[in-house]
């Protein structure tokens, strides 16, 4: 149990840059659906769908095969070394390349007037890049707590410069202040949204600098700090190593972001109409998402403890044992979260703007969608930790290919629903599969009784309130009154269920 609460502690706060830092860039998304129009929320979320694919591109997983092998001490300043010289290298040949072929890429999105777009995510994602050994050398550290007060930085400076130029600066032009003129245009629109991030980015580099660095003696027995590329460290039989481990990973990374992110694209392609109509289904579907994804923001916090909680532990006695309680805490929490929202979507459909909200019918169907891609990480442990990556990249490309078919079928049939419904079916899918392969390569005694019994009764409670929500009619006292009792009744009978975990956290509290 002490493993669990450790776990449990760091999960807290990572949390606290993660879920806290993202409810408030959340709390960004009504402003967003409140003063730009569905056509202009749409080009956002495309362009930032396309990041994600480069992300992984850029990154290709170095930062998990640091983990893997930088999680011994005396391995890991060399793994270090050697995974960020060659992320340097490779982040400044992805820049330049994108920086040289901006325009073409600005056409290719039917964009053309808008190349400055391409060229300020082209620094944002290289900045990220070389963000990620950092961040992930802190998290291999336990450093939790240095890891949450840089993100945090960077998520209080990109709020702060959407809300001063998109809130602040058209105040102030109504109250006549035209100096503000000197930095604000506001036919930039939308792309405050991107400055924002990109000065963000910049600014983390800045926080990190001390970790692109690292200490060396000359001949003379000085101590010098020299940048990490350049310390003699670099291990080319290392660097091949990692890249072997690696690879498979980044096909699990692109074929994941297949599964969340290609349909903003596939929308913009299959869908009939003019530009704005197609990017307005973008902007509907992509708000709405974003209230799915609040759980995954428990899912992500749990992600950032939980990937170096399993390489430390995997050498223990009972550490299947330890997952499979870990798989079994994680699905009673995740689908709490999914009853709290789906009861309370009265207030939730408040988080976008009017314009957005029909959209809404799609909710329930990712929030299950985001719960099973939750357990999928909880079981991928097995190919993690038994150097068998490509059957991680099996499983996720056949969820690729599951996404891509099922698009193009139900988009033109039934529009963004088609998406969703295609997003659970690919990640549940995706969750059985490493499942019964992780019992032959791997087995961990995960207890899929309770685990399923947690979803369906999360479905069963949803199913009850709908009835009674379409008797009294949304957002009438009634359903709150009855979304509460329900709520409750499902968390009392979680507690029952995991008794003896309720009990164990109650005793190491005190």
């Amino acid at each position: 149990m002490s493993l669990i609460k450790k776990l449990a502690g760091e999960t807290a706060i990572y949390g606290l840059s993660t879920i806290i830092g993202r409810v408030l860039n959340y709390l960004l998304v009504p402003l967003y659906t409140r003063i730009f129009l569905t056509a202009e929320y749409g080009i956002v979320a495309e362009l930032y769908a396309y990041v994600g694919f480069l992300s992984v591109i850029f990154i290709y997983r170095m930062e998990t095969a640091f983990f893997r092998y930088g999680t011994e001490k005396e391995n890991r300043q060399k793994a270090y070394s050697t995974a960020l010289t060659s992320l340097f290298g490779s982040t400044l040949f992805f820049v330049a390349a994108l920086l040289l072929l901006s325009q073409p890429i600005a056409n290719a999105l039917e964009y053309p007037d808008q190349q400055k777009y391409i060229i300020w995510f082209a620094f944002i994602i290289g900045f990220d890049a070389l963000a990620a050994l950092p961040f992930a050398r802190l998290r291999l550290e336990n450093k939790a707590l240095r890891f949450a007060v840089i993100k945090l930085i960077n998520i209080g400076l990109n709020i702060g410069i959407n809300l001063f130029f998109l809130l602040l600066c058209p105040w102030l032009v109504t109250k006549g202040y035209e100096g503000i003129y000197k930095i604000y245009n506001p036919e930039l629109g939308i792309g405050y949204i991107f400055i924002a991030n990109l000065v963000a980015s910049a600014v983390t580099i800045l926080l990190l600098s001390p970790y692109y660095f690292s200490e060396r003696q000359n001949s003379k027995g000085i101590t010098r700090r020299v940048p990490v590329f350049l310390n003699g460290l670099f291990d080319r039989a290392l660097w091949k190593k990692m890249l072997f481990y690696a690879g498979p990973l980044v096909i699990v990374g692109f074929a994941g972001i297949i599964n969340e992110m290609l349909d903003r694209g596939l929308l913009k392609q299959l869908l009939d109409g003019d530009l704005d109509f197609r990017t307005g289904q973008i902007g509907i579907y992509s708000a709405n998402y974003k209230i799915a994804m609040l759980i995954t923001l428990f899912t992500t916090a749990f992600t950032y403890a939980a990937e170096p909680f399993f390489f430390s532990n995997a050498k223990r006695e009972d550490a299947q044992k330890i997952y499979a309680t870990v798989a079994q805490l994680f699905t009673a929490i995740a689908c709490l979260g999914f009853v709290g929202i789906l009861l309370y979507i009265d207030i939730f459909k408040y988080f976008v703007g009017e314009e957005f909200r029909s959209g809404l019918s799609v909710v329930p169907i990712l929030l299950l969608a985001n719960i099973c891609l939750g357990l999928y990480y909880n079981l991928a442990v097995w190919f993690k930790l038994t150097d068998r990556t490509i059957m991680g990249a099996y499983i996720s490309g056949g969820g690729a290919i599951i996404t891509i078919i099922l698009n193009i079928i139900l988009i033109p049939k039934i529009g963004y629903i088609g998406s969703a419904w295609t997003t659970l079916f690919c990640y549940s899918t995706m969750v059985i599969a490493s499942y019964f392969l992780g019992q032959k390569f791997y087995p961990v005694p995960y207890k899929t009784g309770r685990i399923l019994l947690y979803i369906l009764l999360a479905m069963f409670v949803y199913g009850i309130s709908i009835p009674v929500r379409t008797y009294f009619g949304p957002g009438s006292i009634m359903v709150f009154v009855s979304a509460t009792v329900l709520l409750l009744t499902y968390l009392s009978i979680l507690c029952a269920l995991e008794k003896e975990h309720v009990m164990a956290f109650v005793r190491n509290r005190n």
